[in-house]
């Protein structure tokens, strides 16, 4: 529920859930700066929705744990860094496991519902919230973090969404704060690899993460200038592929061939490769797609692989330049709602702009590759037919 100017604002909670990503610090800094200019209080909550489930209001020692002042001191150097200093988790209030629940409220689990698997303590979560004294809080997630937000927006609690994933698969905005970076550092270490791949005349196969869009290794593909990319939108055929590589190899007078893939691709008539157990949102770990093709390529070609799987190396160290400005900007613009009484909204970025959406917004779908403008499905490659109105990045 958008609401407009109808609370006061006094003290303001931020917390970062899910993946980390680089430019969350960068983020927590510049809402930290603006809200404390204002003469207003800001308190991180550590380890996303585990510190609003994990705070027990009867232990003495639970604000320190679970909570942190912030200050332009403590966050002074924050942005410097990858990551983020608060911690993070990939806890949803909402979707406790039975066996998760932390001790000290299992005697409330079962006056829930003592059969069901799964546990919804939100009455706990504003009620903790309510005991930190906050006012509004900020949220900076990808849409399971930011599910819940819309939840607590649902309840009444004022919240403002700052979208981050480097998959950048938010539903109602262009951009996410993470995707530059993990695209820069995809294309430095793609290119690379292409000693490699051409010292031992192989066929190189990057596995990127991605598990609902393909837009990292869709465009780290278009920037690095790789010869096929796979994405997770479109199956593709193993055997089609093979060919289109070995022919690769042989056009390219350094010998070899290098192509990228999603961790969430699959192959047609094939599964996307999960492995372990779920987590609370369903979702189970992804890869090992890239080593399933190169093994199949293989066997279909005598080619030998090299297999390269960038996966946390994507997300990790500093944000890049495009990313600080993101994550900046989206914290000067969602501390500009809070205080001016605002809640129920995301920030986000429409064909460059600025701009806020209901939080709801999120619901409304996965944000994924426009294949037909961006993606030759028959060739396995990028494909911008006409740049005449594209935005200034293509997503």
């Amino acid at each position: 529920m958008e609401k407009d100017g109808d609370y006061a604002v006094k003290r303001i909670g931020i917390l970062t859930g899910g993946g980390d990503v680089p430019g969350l610090n960068a983020c927590i800094k510049a809402a930290v700066h603006h809200v404390t200019e204002a003469g207003h209080e800001m308190v991180g909550i550590r380890r996303g929705w585990g510190g609003l489930l994990n705070y027990n209001r009867n232990d003495p020692g639970a604000a320190a744990e679970w909570t942190l002042p912030l200050d332009r001191i403590n966050t002074r150097t924050i942005d410097r860094f990858g990551g983020t200093f608060l911690h993070t988790s990939r806890t949803n209030p909402s979707k406790v496991k039975a066996d998760k629940v932390p001790e000290f409220l299992a005697d409330r689990a079962g006056s829930i519902d003592p059969t069901a698997a799964i546990l919804d303590f939100t009455p706990h979560v504003l009620k903790n919230l309510e005991a930190i004294g906050l006012d509004a809080l900020i949220t900076i997630g990808g849409d399971d973090t930011l599910s819940y937000t819309h939840r607590l927006d649902k309840e009444g609690f004022p919240v403002v969404a700052i979208p981050k994933t480097m998959d950048n698969d938010v539903f109602g905005t262009d951009y996410c704060i993470g995707f530059s970076t993990a695209v820069s550092r995809s294309v430095n270490f793609i290119t690379s690899l292409r000693t490699a791949a051409g010292s031992h005349e192989r066929l190189c196969i990057v596995e990127l993460f991605g598990r609902n869009s393909g837009e990292t290794s869709l465009i780290a593909a278009y920037l690095a200038g790789v010869d096929r990319a796979i994405i997770s939108e479109v199956p593709f055929d193993i055997d089609r592929l093979s060919e289109m590589l070995v022919k690769d190899k042989k056009d390219n007078p350094s010998h070899y061939a290098i192509m990228t893939i999603s961790e969430g691709a699959q192959m047609i008539g094939g599964d996307i490769i999960e492995t372990g157990t779920a987590d609370a949102y369903g979702h189970k770990k992804l890869g090992g797609i890239g080593s399933l093709t190169g093994d199949a390529v293989k066997s279909r070609t005598g080619q030998n692989i090299i297999y390269q799987q960038v996966a946390y190396l994507m997300r990790s160290g500093e944000p890049d330049a495009l990313d600080r400005m993101v994550a900046m900007s989206y914290a000067k613009l969602a501390t500009q709602m809070i205080l001016s009484g605002k809640s129920g909204y995301m920030t986000a970025l429409h064909d460059g702009r600025y701009a806020v959406v209901p939080i709801k917004d999120i619901l409304g779908g996965v944000r994924r590759v426009d294949v037909s403008r961006l993606y030759d499905a028959e060739e396995y490659r990028p494909k911008v037919a006409d740049m005449l109105g594209m935005p200034m990045f293509l997503y």
